[in-house]
């Protein structure tokens, strides 16, 4: 056990409340550059390992500054111009416009994977890349980093399944690093009878003489809502009911005449959090749109897009869950009570544990679900449907973790984490956003239930994780027979057990592959602190304990380091 020798005086006035900001927060989180030699080739790591570094400093300093601002300064829908004349326009705080320079512009976090010249490099990039590079930038934004990814998996979807006169008319756009050419992106599923049940979708499609569609009806929820275009589903006139007759969409903000198209935003949304970016409801006036893909196949071209901006979401709720366990390592070690740092009292340094454990098992998901879009993307067998249930297990488990480490961090800086001067109150409203985004909780884990189902993803997550655990000398005690139940749970949930587990099947395969994972990188990264963690997921989020018994646990200085400048 830890020994505490209360002998350091409290300072007082303002000395006594830390202030992380102007911290780095790559070099506060080197266990973020042990971990990259795994998943990224040495030449793009040694090429973007400054990249990186510079990035590090804007998120703690510059960024961080810019997110608080445009946060109390949010969009506003300006309806008409000074003359009278109707013309929608949303105004941003020049705050917002500098990080979207950052984020579209000096890192082309929506353009790298799909094209060679960002940050010089001359490929487009794998996702382990922009995943990593989103990872540092959302720990001071998050708002931003909904039209970056939604901008991003548009332009996937619409390589995927649009027509090459599309292609070739857009991709520049959305693709480009120069604001004043950018075309931003956005989806609009969502309606006020259909929110997770899309075969509820009312919005209709007629079709126009020249081959394009005439969509007419309202769109509740559209994030990004002035993006230059915009995936939508609707469904085409004469078209069955339910799933089957919904088709997908791409709308333009402007017609290639130049004139404006014919939808209105009716209003911008109040938030709880991404405060910075606007959402609004959009009313599709015979807006003119192209279909993409096949007639009735919307949903199923669509989940594309979904299942990448739900990736998103669980990279976007891991790097807020680190950000949150830096702001909260760096407090502990200089906040000063009952004459000692608090980081060396026994209950904050369960506390702290805690907070890493969620914040490294997504960490680790990240990279693993991002490997396997690299394998998948690169037509190798098996990687499609190991993709396919990876993505919603880390939707599902860290977008809800994240909520819990970012009260956590709060409650470490007390009072004055409550307040907005600091991030934490902003870390934790934005975190709820990530468990109803892109599906709730309840739709993401049925939906890995139903990736088990039709794409055989089971199976090849449970290859997947015996190749790791085979890859790791001196495995972790109890990990294959904990694996084994949770495969078991999972196929129960499948079949006779019924969707009720889904939740309960979810979780434990999250945690048995994200402890797989971290005991797997431990052993080839040379981290022994991550096999200490991933010992943690076991004994206190899979294996069963008593929990009215005793116990002692000591907690490694290792585990706990000052994440402040050396």
């Amino acid at each position: 056990m830890t020994i505490i020798r209360p002998n350091r005086p409290a300072p007082v006035g303002a000395e006594a409340v830390p202030d992380s900001h102007g911290l780095n927060l790559y070099r506060a989180d080197p266990a973020l550059a042990a971990l990259l030699p795994l998943y990224l080739p040495r030449d793009l790591l040694d090429h973007l390992a400054p990249h990186l570094d510079r990035l590090g400093g804007l998120a703690g300093g510059r960024l961080a500054d810019l997110a608080t601002t445009a946060d109390v300064n949010p969009p506003v829908l300006q309806m008409r111009t000074r003359r009278g004349e109707d013309s929608q326009s949303i105004d941003y705080h020049p705050a917002y416009r500098e990080m979207e320079r950052v984020a579209f512009g000096e890192y082309g976090l929506a353009a790298l994977s799909h094209r060679g010249g960002v940050l010089d490099w001359p490929k487009p990039m794998p996702a382990a890349a922009k995943y990593a590079i989103t990872y540092l930038f959302v720990q001071a934004e998050f708002g931003l980093c909904c039209p970056v990814s939604m901008t991003d998996s548009l332009t996937r979807t619409l390589r995927k399944f649009g027509a090459p006169d599309l292609i070739d008319r857009y991709l520049p756009a959305l693709t480009s690093q120069d604001l004043d050419d950018l075309y931003q992106g956005a989806m609009f599923m969502t309606e006020q009878g259909a929110g997770s049940d899309i075969s509820n979708t009312a919005v209709t499609a007629a079709p126009n003489a020249d081959g394009s569609w005439a969509l007419t009806g309202d769109k509740w929820f559209c994030s990004n809502a002035d993006a230059e275009l915009a995936m939508v589903l609707a469904r085409p006139e004469g078209a069955p009911a339910g799933i089957k007759g919904v088709s997908l969409f791409l709308l333009p903000r402007t017609l290639p005449d130049g004139t404006a198209n014919r939808y209105r935003i009716v209003r911008l949304k109040e938030k709880l959090g991404t405060r910075s970016m606007a959402s609004g409801e959009i009313r599709l006036e015979g807006a003119t749109a192209w279909m993409i893909g096949e007639p009735g196949a919307g949903m199923r071209q669509m989940a594309d897009m979904v299942n990448n901006s739900r990736l998103s979401n669980g990279v976007r709720a891991a790097g807020m869950m680190r950000k949150a366990v830096t702001e909260a390592l760096y407090i502990a070690h200089r906040r000063i009570a009952f004459g000692t740092p608090i980081v060396a009292l026994p209950l904050m340094r369960r506390q702290l544990a805690k907070m890493l454990v969620r914040a490294e098992q997504a960490r680790s998901m990240v990279f693993q679900t991002a490997e396997a879009l690299r394998r998948s993307d690169a037509g190798e067998p098996g990687a499609y449907a190991l993709l396919r249930i990876l993505t919603p297990l880390l939707k599902f488990r860290a977008c809800r973790d994240a909520r819990v480490v970012t009260g956590d961090a709060m409650e470490v800086r007390g009072g004055c984490g409550y307040i907005e001067d600091f991030p934490d109150a902003r870390l934790v409203r934005d975190a709820h956003l990530g468990s109803i985004w892109e599906g709730t909780s309840n739709i993401v884990a049925l939906d890995v239930l139903r990736a088990a189902q039709r794409e055989g993803s089971l199976e090849a997550l449970e290859a997947h994780l015996a190749e790791l655990r085979a890859a790791t000398p001196d495995p972790l005690p109890h990990l294959e027979d904990a694996s084994a139940r949770a495969f078991a749970l999972a196929r129960h949930a499948g079949g006779e057990g019924g969707p009720v587990l889904a939740r309960q099947a979810g979780t434990a395969l999250y945690n048995v592959a994200s402890a797989t994972a971290m005991a797997w990188e431990a052993a080839i990264a040379g981290q022994p602190e991550r096999r200490h963690l991933a010992a943690m997921v076991l004994a206190h989020r899979v294996l069963p304990r008593d929990p009215l018994a005793a116990s002692e646990q000591d907690i490694p200085d290792a585990l706990l380091p000052d994440p402040g400048p050396a």
